[in-house]
């Protein structure tokens, strides 16, 4: 993995966790079980989101050794999803025309496609990061 490139950006992580208590951040930095529990019970009832305040760089320093940097960026992926993936662009960012009609005809699946995607896209992104580095690898 490239571990020169930043991610998920820490000051992108802190202007998340202002709406933190939605869990937001949490979802930004790859923790999709926790980030539901902070989105239903308002961030553990906004303790859970103050200590976040104190975890963030941690949470910052192990999504980057688990993203792959490269072709597509995490934090362009992540605000076209959060304003506009009921539309389907953040699919289209990422080159998955077919997926992202379908969201833009359907509103997201009805949600159902928005909440995958929240627990997913880091993955779909390092995905495609990775494998856009072995294509150029191979082109040498």
């Amino acid at each position: 993995m490239n571990h020169n490139e930043e991610t998920h950006p820490i000051f992108i992580g802190y202007i998340l966790w202002i709406f933190g208590f939605m869990g937001f951040h949490r979802f930004y930095y790859g923790k999709p079980i926790t980030g539901t529990i902070w989105f239903f019970t308002a961030g553990l009832l906004l303790i859970g989101w103050l200590i976040d305040l104190f975890l963030i760089p941690g949470m910052a320093r192990r999504a980057e050794f688990r993203y792959q940097a490269g072709y597509l960026d995490y934090t362009v992926a992540w605000v076209l999803l959060t304003f506009l993936g009921i539309f389907g662009v953040h699919r289209f960012y990422m080159d998955k025309w077919i997926t992202g009609i379908i969201y833009l005809l359907t509103g997201g699946l009805l949600g159902i496609g928005l909440l995958y995607d929240l627990w997913t896209l880091n993955g779909q992104v390092s995905e495609i990061n990775r494998r856009e580095l072995l294509w150029a690898e191979r082109g040498r």
